[in-house]
C-alpha cells in the first residue's frame, strides 16, 4: 500500500486553510467500519424474506412487496441524503448519524425475534395468527431507521471514504483508485459471510441470535468509525450545489435569444467562489446553449470582489461547466443502468435454474442460492489482483493513471455482462434438454422436475459474473466521484445506488412484459414456474441483445465524453475545448 499522505498545500476549502491527509492510515477505521456496517446490514436482509414468512407469519406474496418497497426506497432515498450531506451537514456528521439510526433499526428488528410480544405466535396445525398492529408498528419502525441509515452510509461513505487521500499528489491518486477497489472487496466478503455463517445461524440455530450478531456488528461498526474522528479529513458542506445548477438552468433560458461568442473561453464571465473546495474547470465546447448564462450584458452588473450582483441574471463559466459535468454523466448513467439489468438476472434466475438442477454433492445438498457466492468469490479474487498486479503493469504500458480510464472499464464490463448471458442461455439449453430427454432426479415443489445436470455447470456463468462487476461496477462508482463536481460527490455517489433500484423496476418491467407475450408464441411462455416448460434461454438471449445494443449506445458516449479538466491559463482552455477526447474508449 501507499505511503500514508503529508498535509496538502493550503488551499480553498470551505473555511480550512490545510487539511492533513493521512491517507491509508485512516483506512482501518474507514474500511473497518464499512466491513463491519456491511455485516450488521446485509446479515440482517439477506434473509429476512424468511423471516418475515416464517416468524410474523406473512404471505409470500406480502412479504415480497413489503421488501421490495424496502429496497426500492433504501436506494431511491440516498439521492435525498446525498442532497442534505452536500447541502448542510458535511459527509463526515451525514455518515455518522446513519451508522447511528442503522444500528438502532437492526436492533429493533432484533427485539421482534427476541422478544414473544413483539411477534405473533408459531403456526398450530397450518394454522396461523399474523402481526397485530403493534407488532408491524415496531417491525416498521425498524425498516424505517434501517431506510434513513441506507440514505446517508450508501453515498457517503464511500466518498468519506475517498476523501481521506490526497488528490494532488501522485500517492493519492494511486491511493484513490485502489481505495474503490477494497471498497467492493469489503461489500463482497460482507455479502459471502453473511449469506453463509449468518444465515445459517439464523435458519439453524436461533432468530434472536441471528438477528442480534448483525446488530453487535453494526455497534462495532459505530465504535470503529467514531474511534477515528481526528484522524479523519472532514470537508465541510459548502451550501446546496443545486441552487447553482438551478441559477445557470434559468439563466440560460432567459439569454437564450443572445448570440454565441465567438471566442467564449475568453470572453464569458470567469469569477471562482472564495473558499470553493471545487476544483476548477476548463471551457468545454459541450451543451453550448449553457454558454449563455456566463454572457456579460449591459444590464448585469458586478461586485467590487468581482462576483455577480445577481446571480440568477449572470452566471460564471465555472458554474456553467460544473453543470456541463452532470449532463456530460446522464447518458453514460443510462448506460450503467441497462449493465445492472443483465446483471440481476443472475440474482434471481440463476438460483431458479440451480432449483431445477441436480444440487447433490456427495451426501450434501447445496442450497441453491448458495451458488452466487461465486460471483462473490471470483469478485474477491479478482479485485486484490486487478489492483496489485495488472494496473502497475497497465500503467507502464499505457502512462496513464490507473492502466485504463473508468469508461474503458465500463465497457469491459458490458461487453462481459453480454458473454454472460450467452453462455447462461447455452447452459439453461442443455439443463432442459436433459430434463425432458433423460431420468430426473426429483421434483422441486412448486416448480418441476429436477434435471440431472449438475448444477455446477452454473458456475461458470456465475464466476463471469463476479468478473463482469469487478469491471463494470467498480468503475462505475470511481467514476460518478471523479467527474461530478467536488461539492456533488455525494449525489454522485447516490446515483450508483439509483442506477441499481431503476434497473430493478425496468427488470420487473421487462419480466412481466416478456412473460405476457411470451404466452401467445409458439414456444408458449418463456418464464413459467416449471422452467423446464419455458424457454429461460431465449430470455438471456433477449437480455444479452439488449446488452449489446447498449455497448453500442455506451461506445457512442464514450467516444463524445469529456473528463473534467482543469488547465492552467486561457491558452489551455481553448485547446482543450477543441481537443477529441482520446482517453474514453
Amino acid at each position: 500500500m501507499e505511503k500514508n499522505e503529508a498535509a496538502a498545500p493550503p488551499q480553498n476549502d470551505g473555511g480550512e486553510t490545510q487539511k492533513h491527509y493521512r491517507g491509508w492510515k485512516a483506512m482501518p477505521f474507514v474500511i473497518g467500519n464499512e466491513t463491519f456496517e456491511k455485516l450488521g446490514a446485509i446479515g440482517t436482509l439477506a434473509n429476512l424474506l424468511i423471516y418475515l414468512t416464517s416468524v410474523f407469519n406473512m404471505k409470500s406474496i406480502t412479504a415480497a412487496t413489503l421488501l421490495n418497497i424496502f429496497n426500492g426506497c433504501t436506494n431511491l432515498v440516498t439521492l435525498l441524503g446525498a442532497f442534505l450531506c452536500d447541502t448542510y451537514f458535511g459527509r463526515y456528521k451525514t455518515v455518522g448519524f446513519s451508522i447511528v439510526a442503522s444500528f438502532l433499526g437492526l436492533l429493533l428488528i432484533h427485539f421482534t425475534a427476541a422478544f414473544k410480544n413483539l411477534h405473533p405466535p408459531h403456526c398450530i396445525a397450518d394454522v396461523c395468527k399474523g402481526p397485530t398492529a403493534g407488532q408491524m408498528t415496531f417491525l416498521m419502525a425498524g425498516f424505517g431507521l434501517m431506510i434513513i441509515g441506507a440514505g446517508g452510509i450508501r453515498p457517503c461513505n464511500l466518498a468519506f471514504g475517498a476523501d481521506q487521500f490526497n488528490p494532488n499528489t501522485e500517492a493519492g491518486k494511486k491511493g484513490i483508485n485502489s481505495f474503490f477497489n477494497w471498497y467492493v472487496f469489503t461489500y463482497t466478503f460482507a455479502m459471502m459471510i453473511s449469506l453463509t455463517v449468518i444465515v445459517y445461524v439464523q435458519t439453524n440455530v436461533s432468530w434472536a441470535l441471528g438477528l442480534g450478531i448483525p446488530a453487535a456488528l453494526m455497534l462495532i461498526a459505530c465504535i470503529l468509525f467514531f474511534v477515528g474522528s481526528k484522524i479523519y479529513v472532514k470537508l465541510e458542506a459548502t451550501g446546496s450545489p443545486m441552487t447553482s445548477v438551478a441559477q445557470v438552468l434559468v439563466v440560460a433560458i432567459k439569454k437564450r435569444k443572445l448570440k454565441q461568442p465567438d471566442q467564449p473561453w475568453l470572453s464569458l464571465f470567469d469569477y471562482t467562489t472564495p473558499g470553493s473546495i471545487n476544483s476548477k474547470l476548463s471551457y468545454s465546447d459541450q451543451f453550448r446553449f449553457l454558454d449563455k448564462a456566463a454572457i456579460i450584458t449591459e444590464e448585469d452588473q458586478i461586485k467590487e470582489d468581482g462576483s455577480a450582483a445577481d446571480p440568477w441574471r449572470l452566471c460564471s463559466m465555472q458554474q456553467v461547466e460544473e453543470v456541463k459535468c452532470l449532463m456530460r454523466v446522464l447518458p453514460i448513467w443510462m448506460a450503467g443502468v441497462l449493465y445492472f439489468v443483465a446483471q440481476l438476472q443472475l440474482q434471481t434466475y440463476a438460483v431458479f435454474q440451480a432449483l431445477q438442477s441436480n444440487r447433490r454433492l456427495g451426501n450434501i445438498t447445496i442450497p441453491a442460492a448458495s451458488y452466487t457466492v461465486f460471483a462473490m468469490l471470483s469478485l474477491s479474487f479478482w479485485l486484490p489482483i486487478y489492483d496489485r498486479i495488472i494496473v502497475p503493469f497497465l500503467q507502464k504500458v499505457t502512462k496513464k493513471e490507473g492502466g485504463i480510464t473508468t469508461l474503458q472499464r465500463q465497457g469491459i464490463g458490458i461487453f462481459l455482462a453480454i458473454l454472460t448471458m450467452l453462455l447462461s442461455a447455452i447452459v439453461e439449453d442443455r439443463r432442459r434438454i436433459i430434463a425432458l430427454t433423460k431420468p430426473t432426479v426429483g421434483i422441486e415443489p412448486r416448480k418441476g422436475a429436477i434435471s440431472s445436470m449438475s448444477a455446477s455447470w452454473l458456475i461458470p456463468q456465475l464466476l463471469l459474473y463476479g468478473l463482469s462487476d469487478g469491471f463494470g461496477a467498480v468503475s462505475q462508482l470511481e467514476f460518478y466521484y471523479k467527474q461530478f463536481p467536488e461539492n456533488m460527490r455525494s449525489i454522485g455517489g447516490s446515483m450508483f445506488f439509483c442506477a441499481m433500484a431503476v434497473a430493478s423496476y425496468l427488470n420487473g418491467l421487462l419480466i412481466t412484459v416478456v412473460h405476457r407475450m411470451s404466452r401467445g408464441s409458439k414456444y408458449g411462455d418463456w418464464l413459467p414456474e416449471d422452467l423446464n416448460k419455458g424457454r429461460l434461454d431465449y430470455f438471456y438471449y433477449f437480455v444479452g441483445g439488449i446488452e449489446l445494443l447498449n455497448l453500442c449506445y455506451f461506445l457512442v458516449c464514450a467516444k463524445w465524453y469529456k473528463y473534467k479538466e482543469a488547465p492552467q491559463n486561457a491558452s489551455e482552455i481553448h485547446l482543450a475545448s477543441k481537443q477529441p477526447e482520446k482517453n474514453s474508449v
